[in-house]
């Protein structure tokens, strides 16, 4: 079997649980990247299926329901999103998703160390209602304590980067931070003054999943309070993947159009 840089991929031993694409080969060891999960890995040939449908559509947990507003005689204002993401594609896979729901969002690419020094002067210029801090982490299991830091990838550097943000706003209620990648510190994120944090059970979440929480608060009226359970459950592992504190929407609604 031939393979190539770019192509896609699913591990045998794994069940072809997740499809990968290509991002290097070198000393007969394939190095991959979670094409919709935030997850990076590495392969031997022997253990690699050929993945053929490029053309596949994110995938989005059937459990998220399209929010159509009535336009008739209404207007109404969603909140304003800035999204920071330490990987390039993912972030673009989001900004595209938020385009599609009417959702005015700004994206920056940073790399995970560099977040917290950059986060004060964009909040400052864009003003945002809910702010994402993602992009790739993991969990070093064979270190061993799951509550030390120097066990993750970049849940110290998520953390960081939420403390700068909630110094600068203080009250949950007018900025929601969602922060966390893929088997995230949750407890530690939460305690920083993240509003939503991955990941409880340290797994893998969707690379769509801190979107779908942004825009389901960002869509819900100002002052009504989003269901939490529902609102967890739209994402692709539930509770297991990300959690949170009650909070309310943030979207205004105005008369006459």
């Amino acid at each position: 079997m031939q393979l190539k840089r770019g192509d896609l991929v699913t591990r045998k031993s794994y069940n072809h649980d997740t499809i990968f694409k290509i991002t290097n080969i070198k000393n007969d060891m394939y190095y991959l990247k979670g094409l919709e999960v935030r997850l990076y890995a590495d392969s031997t040939l022997e253990d690699l299926e050929k993945y053929n449908n490029k053309d596949k559509e994110d995938i989005v947990n059937n459990n998220e329901e399209e929010k159509n507003l009535d336009r008739s005689e209404y207007f109404y204002i969603p909140a304003k999103i800035l999204h920071i993401d330490g990987d390039k594609e993912y972030l673009e896979k989001c900004i595209k998703y938020y385009k599609k729901k009417g959702l005015y969002a700004v994206g920056k690419k940073i790399v995970e160390e560099h977040i917290y020094e950059s986060i004060l002067p964009l909040l400052k210029e864009h003003k945002p209602d809910i702010l994402i801090i993602t992009g790739h982490d993991a969990y070093y299991r064979k270190k061993g304590n799951i509550n030390d830091l120097n066990n993750y990838r970049n849940s110290a550097n998520f953390i960081k980067a939420v403390k700068v943000a909630r110094k600068y706003e203080k009250s949950h209620d007018k900025l929601i931070i969602i922060a966390g990648a893929c088997q995230s510190n949750y407890e530690e994120l939460l305690k920083a003054g993240a509003n939503f944090a991955s990941s409880p059970k340290r797994i893998n979440i969707h690379a769509l999943d801190p979107a779908i929480i942004a825009s389901s608060i960002a869509l819900t009226e100002r002052n009504q309070e989003v269901n939490l359970l529902e609102l967890l459950d739209k994402t692709k592992y539930g509770h297991d993947g990300i959690g949170g504190i009650k909070c309310n929407g943030l979207m205004y609604i105005g008369y006459p159009r």
